[in-house]
């Protein structure tokens, strides 16, 4: 367990030689780890269980399978969100006026598990001020709609709760693992600096709090992070990352180093200025659920980079997302290697409404008699589903969900509820290009701007 937390739920399988196992990504959505297959496959999955289709797994490279969240919480150890946590957060949110409702994610039970939420909100009970970070790897130009998930989420936490944001962009993370190098030309580090700065246009739209918002490559900031780099490193065996991350002797060594580089924003301490000095904040990381083990590596270090009065002892505080299902299937997370599988943040209204059309995975019967009789299955219809994530009216949700699994009424049939479904992400998506638009290289500088942060 942590700093001295004898019996803490926190397990980690163990594996022959006492290393912790971890094998699952960082704050990025992508392939952060990228070892090779043979390695993963060698080493013991995170999560899997016996399912009817096929079995769950949730690891470093895969997400795939049918999903149990309920076994996934038992296996990782972490907490269900529960009604009273719930009713907690909006008395400290909505019950303050910051926010009109709880967002519709909490629920719908897609943001459905945590670690340590009651600490953060005894925090904010006492007047205490904690922190959010979130991050991405800038792999391509485009983010697509699964990308928008976690940042969507940060931005009505920031709203709600009134506090600071980090975001922290790995363009030297991409690079270790992706990077080329020629012997002509040199090699494409610069690639991954451009990628940032157009991803931070993408991630700007969603309405962050430019005051209260810190953008950072981590090409440009590292050095402000580098103590607590430092510290990290020595905190964590080699045997232990070789474990945890799935490192291989052909990894290299900017790969074994990075890890700590990812858990350094978890600590005040490394945002001096933005965060003012206070080193006895918290902090909160919303993240999909296959990215918690990778920060139980950093909660049993934490305590070895804060004052011995932490109220989390260092430990960053966690909220864990359900995944966004890819249009081909309920199962598993939208990739960005799957061009059909996703919804571009740069598709056309046309583009998205054929995307819909012909690859949104349907529940619907396969006769329109059969689906008069039986109704869909809502839980394998992807259209269904993406309504959860893009609807936030319960109500018309609840009728759609109605009529569709029954085969009655307006929406009886799959091709109704895509096209009440393409209507809305061409909403969403309409929205965000047109903020997007308007955001200059120059806005992107203020938003990298080392400065102190309202709060």
């Amino acid at each position: 367990g942590g700093g001295g937390g004898g019996g803490s739920r926190e397990s980690v399988a163990e594996t022959d030689d006492g290393a912790v196992k971890v094998q699952v990504e960082g704050v990025d959505f992508g392939d952060m780890l990228g070892a090779p297959k043979a390695a993963a496959a060698a080493a013991v999955p995170e999560a899997t269980t016996q399912a009817d289709e096929e079995d769950m797994v949730v690891t470093a490279h895969e997400v795939s399978g049918k999903m149990d969240y309920n076994k996934l919480i038992d296996q990782f150890g972490s907490s269900r969100i529960t009604k009273d946590l719930m009713d907690r957060i909006e008395r400290l949110t909505v019950g303050r006026g910051t926010v009109p409702c709880l967002h519709h994610w909490l629920r719908r039970d897609i943001y459905f598990s945590h670690r340590d939420m009651d600490t953060l909100c005894k925090q904010v009970e006492a007047g205490k001020p904690f922190y959010l970070y979130t991050g991405r790897g800038p792999s391509s130009a485009a983010m697509h709609v699964g990308h928008l998930v976690p940042f969507l989420f940060t931005k009505w936490l920031q709203d709600a709760f009134d506090v600071p944001l980090v975001i922290q962009m790995t363009d030297d993370e991409k690079f270790l693992w992706k990077g080329k190098y020629d012997d002509e030309k040199g090699d494409n580090l610069n690639h991954y600096y451009h990628l940032t700065m157009e991803n931070a246009k993408d991630i700007i739209a969603c309405g962050f709090k430019k005051d209260k918002t810190f953008i950072f490559s981590d090409l440009d900031y590292v050095g402000h992070m580098y103590p607590n780099i430092v510290r990290i490193w020595k905190a964590i065996t080699y045997s232990t990352a070789k474990g945890a991350f799935g490192f291989v002797p052909e990894s290299n060594i900017g790969q074994s180093a990075f890890p700590a580089v990812q858990a350094a924003p978890s600590f005040p301490s490394s945002f001096k200025v933005p965060l003012g000095g206070d080193d006895k904040m918290c902090c909160l990381i919303p993240c999909a659920i296959d990215q918690d083990p990778y920060f139980r590596v950093t909660r049993d270090i934490a305590h070895k980079l804060v004052p011995k009065d932490h109220p989390l002892s260092g430990k960053p505080a966690l909220i864990h997302a359900k995944f966004f299902p890819p249009l081909e299937g309920a199962g598993g997370k939208m990739s960005a290697s799957n061009d059909n599988s996703a919804v571009w943040l740069t598709d056309s209204p046309e583009t998205i409404k054929k995307k819909i059309k012909e690859y949104a995975f349907s529940g619907g019967r396969d006769t329109a008699k059969e689906q008069q009789e039986k109704g869909a299955d809502l839980e394998k219809d992807v259209s269904f589903q993406w309504l959860r994530f893009f609807l936030s009216d319960d109500d018309e949700l609840d009728k759609i969900a109605k009529s569709y699994g029954s085969g009655k009424g307006e929406y009886w049939n799959t091709g109704s509820v895509k096209e009440r479904l393409t209507t809305e992400v061409q909403r969403v998506i309409k929205e965000h290009q047109e903020r997007r638009a308007k955001i200059t290289d120059d806005e992107v500088r203020e938003w990298m701007q080392v400065r102190k942060l309202a709060f």
